[in-house]
């Protein structure tokens, strides 16, 4: 794990020394409006940038602290939501978003003992057959566990603490401060785009509420059409493999249950719809979300599945939008989204 995080932060030019000192908290909570955003290198404002969309109910997907396609997005909505301006960040939507922000974007956290304790995989197999046989589908390691409750990358949270392992109780470490989403109002409907890739929220007047990023579907197992319904929300849920699908390197005959947990290829919530097999769900891959294909379902991070299912009620309507621009080429994931 930390060899690859090494690896990771070198190809950006950085040691993780020199990455923690770009980003440290005050820095953080100081920025201020950048006349510049970059996609690829870590900024300050970027940070905060994602954690007051987030907290705001317009998720950036994973905060990792750079401006890609999510944050991107993210804040093209958030701009409509309010009319203003949606092409790039402006003053006018910085101001408006600090504007909401009354507390600082990084705060202080006490590991808990329910943090550390596990049982933790020693090593989540590459292969869905492999995962059968496990008894959870738990994290790796607290540092993941920590990593997924603030809605930000390992790399992040390792810069932000320098040095910390993440393993032991009472130690007090750095976060986004974003355990304080807002209660959205009655959910009317949801809004599935499959050429942006994303989720919108709308209340009962119709207007737009929350965003969430996702993966929807494949040229070779797309998402339904049309409008289907809320029919049920599952915390914890299992994954039942059907061998009609043939999954690429799924060798089993037989159907089997993969059990529950973060690491689930549904992740830790699921959204059933009423088309069978197909569903709104979480990920064991957060970073990928919005960044590669589902199997015919809507794949988004834990956190934002279960943001959405905790307030989502039977009966929503759910709309699928159907791609204008068929030019896109959607990226092959790797994760198995129907159930």
């Amino acid at each position: 794990m930390i060899r690859c995080i090494a690896i990771a932060i070198t190809s950006l030019g950085l040691t993780l020394p020199a990455l923690a000192a770009e980003i440290d908290a005050g820095k953080i909570n100081d920025a201020a409006y950048p006349a510049k955003q970059s996609e690829r290198k870590l900024q300050p404002a970027n940070v905060k940038l994602q954690i007051m969309l987030d907290r705001d109910g317009f998720s950036p997907g994973q905060i990792d602290g750079r401006f890609g396609e999510n944050a991107q997005r993210a804040l093209e909505v958030f701009a409509e939501a309010n009319a203003l301006p949606s092409k790039g960040l402006t003053q006018e939507v910085w101001d408006k978003l600090t504007s909401t922000m009354k507390d600082p974007a990084i705060v202080e956290y006490k590991i808990s003992e329910k943090d550390v304790r596990g049982p933790f995989l020693k090593e989540l197999p590459a292969k869905l057959e492999e995962k059968k046989d496990l008894k959870a589908l738990s994290y790796t390691s607290a540092r993941e566990g920590l990593a997924e409750k603030f809605h930000m990358s390992e790399d992040l949270l390792a810069a932000l603490n320098p040095g910390e392992t993440f393993d032991k109780a009472d130690k007090t470490i750095l976060v986004p401060n974003v355990l304080k989403r807002p209660d959205l109002p009655s959910i009317a409907r949801l809004e599935v785009d499959k050429s942006k890739e994303s989720v919108k929220v709308f209340d009962r007047g119709n207007k737009l509420v929350a965003f969430m990023p996702a993966s929807v579907g494949s040229t070779e197992r797309p998402t339904p059409s049309g409008t289907l319904k809320v029919v049920s929300t599952d915390e914890n849920p299992t994954y039942r493999y059907n061998p009609d699908y043939a999954f690429n390197g799924v060798k089993s005959k037989t159907p089997f249950i993969v059990k529950p947990g973060p690491n689930n290829p549904v992740g830790s919530y699921w959204i059933g719809l009423s088309a069978e097999g197909y569903g709104i769900h979480g990920t064991a891959d957060p970073d990928k979300v919005g960044k590669s294909s589902s199997h015919g379902c809507v794949r988004m991070t834990n956190w934002d599945a279960r943001y959405l299912g905790d307030q989502i009620k039977r009966g929503t309507p759910v709309e699928f939008v159907d791609a204008q621009d068929k030019g896109k080429d959607k990226r092959k994931g790797a994760n198995v989204s129907a159930r």
